[in-house]
C-alpha cells in the first residue's frame, strides 16, 4: 500500500462525517471536483474503494471504515504533537478551574483536558460539572475561569455582557441512542422516518439546563419514560425501554448496550449551541484551555 496524503485523509474524514462529497466540499471550502480528486487519489494509494453511493449520498465501505479508524488516530496524534511542541515554547503552569454542562463534561472537556496535560504538564486543571446558569455565576465570581455552556432555543437568554464567548462546533449535531438489541442498532445512521412510532425516553431537570424531549420534528411522538439525568436515560435505553435523543457530543460516552445513531432529517434546524465563555483578561491557562477545546472539537468534527 502506498501512502495517502494528510490532505487526502482529512478529506476522507470530512466526506464520511458529512455523508456526501458536496457537503464535504462546502465544509472544507473546496470544489466538489477537488474533493473527488482527493478521494480518488486516496483510493489509489490504499488500493480499495472507500465509499459507496446510496440514495441520500455516500457511505463508507468496509475498507473505508478501516481507513477512517486509523485516519482519526493519525490526525489526533499530529494535533497532539503540535500542542506538545507549542508547550515546549510556552511554559504554562498553575491551576485552572473549568466548568461544563453534563453533555460536554462527558467527553469533549475531558479530552481537551488530556490534550492540555500533554502540552502543559505543569498546569493542573479541575473540572466542575453543572448547568449553564450555575457556571456563569461561578465564572463572574471568579471561581472558574472557563465555562462551557449551552445556549439557544428553550434555554434562558443568559446575560453574557462583558464576557468573551466562542461557539464550539463538533459537526455531529443531534442523534438518537438505541439499545444494542434494537432493530436499528446494526446501522450507523437512520432517517427520521425510521423513528416514527418509537417509544421515547425524555429528560427533565432544573430550569436552565438543556432538556431533550422526543425527536423535535416528529408529529405526536409517544413518551414512555422521563428521567432527570442522561445516565439514567441511557440506562433505560440499554434495557430496551425506548430510544432517546442524544447530542453527538456525547456519542462516545454511551454505556455498553447502547448505540448512538446519526439521524438524517432535512426538516431539522438546530437552534442550540455549545459556547466557551471566559471573563475579560483570561489567564494564559484559560487561553490554552480554549485552544484545546477548539482542537478537540475539530477532532470530533473529523
Amino acid at each position: 500500500m502506498s501512502e495517502p496524503t494528510l490532505t487526502g485523509l482529512r478529506v476522507t474524514l470530512e466526506v464520511a462525517q458529512r455523508g456526501s462529497f458536496t457537503a464535504a466540499a462546502e465544509a472544507l471550502g473546496y470544489t466538489q471536483s477537488a474533493v473527488s480528486r482527493q478521494i480518488i487519489a486516496t483510493e489509489a494509494a490504499v488500493g480499495a474503494t472507500l465509499f459507496e453511493r446510496h440514495a441520500r449520498g455516500v457511505r463508507p465501505t468496509p475498507s473505508g471504515e478501516a481507513l477512517l479508524r486509523h485516519a482519526r488516530r493519525v490526525i489526533a496524534h499530529l494535533e497532539a504533537a503540535g500542542m506538545e511542541i507549542a508547550g515546549l515554547r510556552d511554559r504554562v503552569a498553575g491551576r485552572l478551574a473549568v466548568g461544563a454542562y453534563p453533555t460536554a463534561a462527558a467527553t469533549l472537556v475531558p479530552r481537551a483536558m488530556a490534550r492540555l496535560r500533554r502540552a502543559h504538564p505543569a498546569l493542573t486543571v479541575s473540572l466542575w460539572e453543572a448547568g449553564s446558569p450555575a457556571q456563569l455565576r461561578r465564572l463572574r465570581a471568579g471561581r472558574i475561569e472557563v465555562a462551557v455552556v449551552a445556549v439557544g432555543e428553550g434555554l434562558p437568554d443568559y446575560d453574557l455582557t462583558g464576557l468573551h464567548r466562542e461557539v464550539i462546533r463538533t459537526g455531529r449535531g443531534l442523534g438518537v441512542a438505541v439499545g444494542g438489541d434494537h432493530p436499528l442498532a446494526s446501522r450507523e445512521a437512520v432517517h427520521v422516518d425510521d423513528l416514527a412510532g418509537e417509544p421515547w425516553i425524555v429528560g427533565i431537570g432544573k430550569e436552565g439546563d438543556p432538556q431533550f424531549g422526543a425527536w423535535p420534528t416528529l408529529a405526536a411522538p409517544r413518551v414512555a419514560h422521563e428521567a432527570r439525568g442522561w445516565q439514567t436515560r441511557l440506562g433505560l435505553v440499554a434495557a430496551g425501554l425506548g430510544v432517546s435523543v442524544l447530542p453527538g457530543l456525547a456519542a462516545d460516552s454511551v454505556p455498553h448496550g447502547v448505540k448512538w445513531l446519526r439521524v438524517e432529517d432535512p426538516a431539522l434546524v438546530l437552534k442550540r449551541e455549545t459556547v466557551m465563555v471566559t471573563a475579560a483578561g483570561a489567564s494564559a491557562g484559560a487561553r490554552t484551555m480554549l485552544q484545546a477545546l477548539r482542537d478537540e472539537s475539530a477532532a470530533f468534527a473529523a
